[in-house]
């Protein structure tokens, strides 16, 4: 990070490559937070993406809002499975259940987040607690893995508490408070004995003026002393002392007196007014207008830039004073406040984006949905405490004798350089300087973890053992056939036979590699475990060229068989799930790809940045996977049906082979000789959904009962919901995952064809 880097972002930067613990990545204003942010791309290996609380911060950090991401409807979430109507009657409340029934994610967003192996969420301070567990619940419900935090997916949170607090209505909270302590993001369900890494940047670039920074901590930690509000009134200035002074902004409390500082100011000139419309293209709505969409400017208005200079010549920056000396019809001259020195504005670019997934690369990548093109000024004789937020300003008025909401004095000084540039038009009285008493808390809570070079040396020995765990394990690409087949039973009916057979191909193909992963598992954590480094990676490497190979194969013939029914129509579900199916398939791939060089920079405790090479890699194998089967694909497959489906709707009285029967009766064998049923389903490297359903047969047959596979409590608690639906998947919704189908099927005493 060029002249900014230090130990703790090079300490930052490693654990987000080389764990995948959650990292609560703050720092008082001005210690590098944003540079981290705009150089993660540059830094991790990882795919991910950028959320924040609002527009406006979501546009500053160059992501996304939370609520378009995640589909997460406005209001209040509660991070429990029963219906809302248990906890209040009024509306603006929604659980598990009601986020998962009456607000599905579509397929676009599914895939997104299915792809990612990195959360940013940014402005975090704003962020409430319920919000972060809805975001927890939507990652496991896409990553299916519902037994840790998100999903797996590994979240970085950015920002400082003490800045602009989460808001929540006294209607919300009084239903809110009977399951958190207080709003901010760090009482999530989700973060609770999560391990949550607090990692806070101690070199402060903004301020070198020691008195400065010492008040600053002190206003920050609830101890401000009466000498340093003694020192800070010394800034005070009357009204004829202000006037004499050189231009500077004012920071205020409240959005009227900034309005009308700078309307009264804007009036007060005798020169005629110009008006600068925006330019706003395609999709980009108004509550994210960065400004407003008509500039109202006059001759030696006071105007301040809201962006950094996009054209590299670095002319200004986001919070840079200037002011007006010429206008016309189409352009608008400064002056600098710093240099002097003229000159030209020119329009820049905002854009309102989403993630998507390139449909022919298959990568993860931006796309621009709207522009909204202005010149990227505001008046700037005030501004409120709350939009300087990330500013720095050589001088400043403050006014803070209204100070209403936690931090509101510490935020507003802390965007000052130095004590020099203070001037108070209000005296500072020692009641309106607070923190948030729960923030406050929490920070000095942090004391008690272990040092963050333990934690790092700890973290990444768990994050190699979860990485080889994870990579070299067929088992969810296993359970996600499985679920499409019975989500799709009725799509699969097709008329040609051999694309009945293609996807049980495949799930045989990876079925059959499961004892011999198992085995190469174990080898490489036991490798992992003496410390064999050079044997380890010896291993690895002559692993990834074997699963490689076989991993392209199965691809090829996934990719074929969407090839072959993409022209049959009323199959538009069944298509999106195999997409889901082949962007699983190309994230395990990349995971094998880069196992080694992960492996390798975690031990050498080295930082891996982005690996596009094997991005493109990707991206030219499926390439080259497509053109290789349009051209040497025949003809399509010739259909009676427009869906390519068998016409009869009769049921099919086809005996179960006999080998399922045979596998059936092993799962059961080793459940009566001790194994639970994860365990069967380790060592046979099946579903947990497959081996339950082969323990159901178990029960059924009269082999099993019923108290052996399932405990009372959870049958008493299934039971209790039981003739309420008339199929599995609501049932599934309602516990909100808690029970996989084979466990409901064996309670509920549900046939299989009622699954969907």
């Amino acid at each position: 990070m060029e002249n900014q880097s230090t130990a703790r972002l090079q300490l930052a930067a490693k654990f987000v490559n080389n764990t995948g613990a959650p990292i609560f990545l703050t720092g008082k204003a001005g210690t590098g937070k944003t540079t981290f942010l705009r150089e993660l791309s540059l830094l991790t290996h990882k795919r991910f993406v950028i959320v924040a609380p609002t527009g406006i911060a979501a546009l500053n950090a160059r992501g996304v809002t939370i609520h378009s991401q995640f589909l997460l409807p406005f209001g209040s979430f509660l991070p429990t499975r029963e219906a809302e109507g248990n906890f209040t009657d009024n509306h603006g409340f929604y659980t598990q259940q009601t986020l998962a029934r009456r607000h599905p994610l579509n397929q676009f967003r599914r895939n997104v987040l299915k792809s990612i192996d990195l959360l940013v969420i940014d402005e975090v301070s704003m962020l409430r607690a319920d919000i972060l567990d809805a975001i927890d619940y939507r990652l496991r419900s896409v990553k299916r893995n519902y037994q840790v935090p998100f999903g797996g997916v590994q979240v970085l949170l950015i920002g400082d508490l003490y800045q602009l607090p989460p808001v929540v209505k006294d209607q919300e909270w009084t239903v809110l408070s009977r399951f958190y302590n207080s709003m901010h993001f760090f009482e999530a369900k989700a973060l609770q004995n999560s391990g949550m890494i607090y990692l806070e940047l101690d070199k402060i670039f903004r301020q070198q003026d020691d008195v400065f920074i010492r008040i600053l901590n002190n206003l920050r930690d609830n101890r401000a002393t009466p000498e340093d509000v003694r020192v800070l009134n010394q800034h005070f200035k009357t009204l004829d002392q202000i006037r004499d002074l050189p231009p500077c902004i004012t920071l205020t409390t409240h959005n009227y007196k900034a309005d009308e500082i700078n309307l009264r100011e804007l009036r007060s000139l005798d020169a005629p007014s110009f008006f600068y419309d925006a330019e706003v293209e395609r999709d980009f709505p108004e509550n994210l207008f960065p400004l407003p969409q008509s500039i109202e400017l006059k001759v030696a208005a006071r105007v301040m830039f809201i962006k950094n200079d996009t054209s590299g010549l670095s002319s200004y920056f986001n919070g840079k004073l200037a002011t007006v000396i010429k206008l016309d019809k189409e352009q608008i001259t400064v002056e600098m406040d710093d240099s002097h020195e003229e000159f030209v504005l020119k329009k820049e670019l905002w854009e309102n984006k989403k993630y998507r997934i390139n449909p022919d690369t298959k990568e993860l990548e931006e796309e621009v949905i709207g522009t909204f093109s202005q010149f990227p000024i505001k008046l700037a004789w005030a501004v409120t405490v709350h939009k300087s937020q990330g500013l720095t300003f050589d001088r400043a008025i403050i006014d803070v004798g209204q100070a209403f909401a936690p931090g509101q004095v510490y935020v507003a000084l802390s965007r000052l350089r130095s004590l020099d540039g203070l001037v108070l038009r209000t005296r500072v009285q020692a009641d309106v300087i607070y923190s948030d008493p729960k923030v406050v808390d929490f920070t000095l809570g942090t004391v008690l973890q272990e040092s963050l070079s333990d934690l790092l040396t700890a973290r990444q020995s768990q994050y190699l053992t979860q990485l080889i765990q994870d990579t070299f394990e067929f088992g969810s690409l296993l359970k996600s056939l499985s679920q499409f087949a019975k989500e799709h039973e009725s799509s699969l009916e097709f008329e040609d036979e051999s694309l009945r057979k293609d996807l049980s191909v495949i799930f045989q193909a990876l079925e059959s590699e499961g004892e011999n992963t198992r085995k190469f598992r174990s080898q490489l954590l036991f490798l992992l475990q003496e410390g064999d480094q050079e044997k380890l990676l010896a291993r690895v490497e002559k692993g990834t060229g074997y699963y490689l190979d076989l991993l392209r194969g199965i691809l090829e013939k996934l990719i074929l068989h969407e090839v072959k029914v993409e022209e049959f129509s009323r199959i538009k579900s069944y298509q999106n799930g195999l997409e889901e199916l082949e962007l699983e398939l190309l994230g395990k791939y990349l995971g094998i790809a880069r196992s080694g060089r992960l492996i390798q920079a975690i031990l050498k405790g080295e930082i891996t940045g982005r690996m596009p090479d094997l991005d493109q890699q990707i991206a030219a194998l499926r390439k080259s996977i497509v053109e290789t089967i349009r051209k040497t694909l025949p003809e399509k497959p010739k259909s009676s049906t427009k869906t390519g489906r068998k016409k009869s709707t009769a049921k099919k009285t086809t005996a179960p082979k006999e080998k399922k029967e045979d596998s059936k009766s092993i799962s059961v064998r080793l459940f009566l000789e001790g194994k639970n049923p994860q365990e069967i389903a380790t060592e046979r490297e099946f579903a947990l959904s497959t081996i339950m359903g082969h323990l159901a047969f178990g029960v059924k047959s009269g082999v099993l009962k019923l108290e052996q596979l399932v405990a009372e409590q959870d049958i008493r608690e299934i039971q209790a919901e039981a003739g309420k639906y008339d199929s599995l998947k609501p049932y599934f919704e309602h516990f909100g995952g808690k029970y996989d189908y084979g466990t409901l099927r064996m309670v509920l005493n549900l046939e299989r064809n009622t699954l969907d």
